[in-house]
């Protein structure tokens, strides 16, 4: 990571270095943007577009905009190189009455990159599906299929949505969202308590196997952002991130958050590689480079 502020810091160099860098294949980073402007649009993109890999435009919002400010705002995170996506409610919208075909078009005349497809509020059966997702691929987007219910009353068993997220990644998709909402709670992988229900991540790695890598999980709690960086590492792929959260999400994959900087601390007190009694070198000893920023 050239060029960076605090390049060389101490125990979250080595967990920096890990992090994949952009094009990412795993550990992807989605925003949901709710509505911002322009202006605001810039100035995310200038302080974390790197560290954003796909840019969902939430709950259909995208039909709000005039034709030519969404336009602009699409071709703006286009060049910076991030996918678009309109999201899953809105093609659940449009499926209703629509031909898969109309839906994919008009997303790429307006100029999104990608598309989600999901079913967390209608019911899709397994060839529609199917179809649909080759729909996506005929015009070149790339597909971003979601598996699980927006319902609290009706969530599927987990190992279903596992199953689920092998046939779209057979079928054609690059990733598979896990459901979690905006809230966090009671969806997916989490309990009403916005918890992770127990051996939630067991299922989906036993079933998945290295395939795993391709979930972004809709975590909107740092408690879950947490405990899926535990699990699956620096470059797990998130999602449901608010676009100011960006840069706090990667602190907390480097070891920069009280969730993930209290392990490195315990496990180097454990192997005897930080002793806190133990007083610092003198200057003359500090590795030249460590002196500055």
């Amino acid at each position: 990571m050239t060029g960076r502020a605090w390049e060389d810091l101490a125990v979250i160099a080595s967990l920096r270095r890990q992090r994949a860098t952009a094009p990412r294949q795993s550990g992807l980073t989605m925003i949901i943007d709710t509505g911002l402007g322009l202006r605001a649009t810039e100035d995310v993109l200038e302080v974390a577009g790197e560290f954003i890999d796909l840019w969902k435009f939430s709950f259909g919002t995208s039909v709000f905009l005039k034709r030519e400010v969404l336009r602009q705002k699409i071709a703006l995170i286009n060049r910076h190189g991030i996918m678009t996506c309109p999201g899953g409610t809105l093609f659940e919208a449009a499926i209703l009455q629509h031909h898969c075909r109309v839906y994919m078009d008009c997303a790429v005349e307006t100029g999104f990159t990608a598309v989600e497809i999901s079913d967390g509020t209608i019911d899709l059966p397994a060839h529609r599906r199917q179809r649909v997702i080759e729909c996506a691929r005929d015009v070149d987007l790339v597909v971003v299929s979601e598996v699980g219910k927006k319902d609290p009353k009706a969530q599927p068993p987990l190992a279903d949505l596992a199953q689920q997220a092998l046939r779209d990644l057979d079928d054609g998709a690059q990733w598979v969202i896990v459901e979690g909402r905006e809230s966090g709670k009671g969806v997916g992988v989490y309990d009403d308590a916005g918890l992770v229900a127990g051996g939630a991540f067991d299922i989906f790695e036993s079933t998945m196997g290295p395939r795993v890598q391709r979930l972004i999980w809709e975590a909107p709690l740092k408690s879950q952002q947490a405990a899926l960086v535990e699990r699956f590492g620096v470059n797990v792929g998130l999602g449901n991130i608010a676009p100011t959260d960006v840069l706090a999400l990667e602190a907390l994959r480097a070891g920069l958050r009280f969730e993930t900087l209290k392990p490195i601390a315990d496990g180097l007190a454990a192997s005897g590689d930080w002793i806190p009694a133990q007083l610092e070198p003198s200057p003359d000893a500090v590795p030249a480079g460590l002196t500055h920023v």
